[in-house]
């Protein structure tokens, strides 16, 4: 019998004023990814798809390393959203085939007279079918380590939005800001064509 473990989390970050609008910064979603996982986790496979290898997580006593799928993508407002599109759990075959991730965040800016704001949330479940012996504890028990350990997932990953996020939009407008300086500059210049 499937086991269901649900785990939610909520962010809210003040956005310091910058040149540049964040929703610009927004519009491209593997910068959000590349600031919510480290880049040598993650594998691009389409524009909006990006593979996610997840550190390995210790469940009870079995050690277990997801792989998810993510689609990524903004809306021309700035709002990104993420879903899972799919799962794989690396290591112990019997889980991996019968295992099933579904994710689902959002982050949208929003404006204030005090600035700009944005607000996220993420939604989190995982179904599993455990094997012997893990399959006779009682479920109260499995539950809260598996809910727990997934809070814990959402919590580094809102952790790590919360210090990557801006540090990696005031990089991005600060090198947008010297390519525009430079692009304006570049009319001044002779372009010298030597063979």
């Amino acid at each position: 019998m499937a086991t269901k473990f649900t785990a939610s989390q909520s962010v809210e970050i003040a956005v310091p004023q910058q040149p540049i609008p964040i929703q610009h910064y927004l519009r491209q979603p593997q910068r959000l990814v590349n600031a919510l996982v480290d880049n040598r986790r993650i594998q691009q496979l389409s524009e909006e798809v990006f593979r996610l290898k997840i550190r390995p997580l210790a469940f009870m006593s079995l050690s277990i390393q997801p792989t998810v799928d993510m689609r990524v993508w903004a809306e021309s407002n700035g709002v990104i959203y993420l879903r899972s599109v799919g799962c794989e759990i690396l290591g112990v075959e019997y889980i991996n085939q019968r295992f099933a991730l579904n994710l689902q965040g959002h982050l949208s800016p929003y404006q204030l007279s005090t600035g700009t704001r944005l607000q996220g949330r993420a939604d989190l479940e995982v179904q599993v079918e455990l094997p012997l012996p893990f399959s006779l504890t009682p479920k109260p028990i499995l539950e809260a380590t598996g809910n727990g350990l997934l809070k814990s997932v959402l919590l580094t990953v809102k952790q790590r939005l919360l210090h990557q996020l801006l540090a990696d939009y005031r990089n991005w407008v600060s090198s947008q800001t010297k390519q525009k300086a430079l692009g304006d500059n570049s009319t001044e210049l002779p372009i010298l064509n030597i063979e």
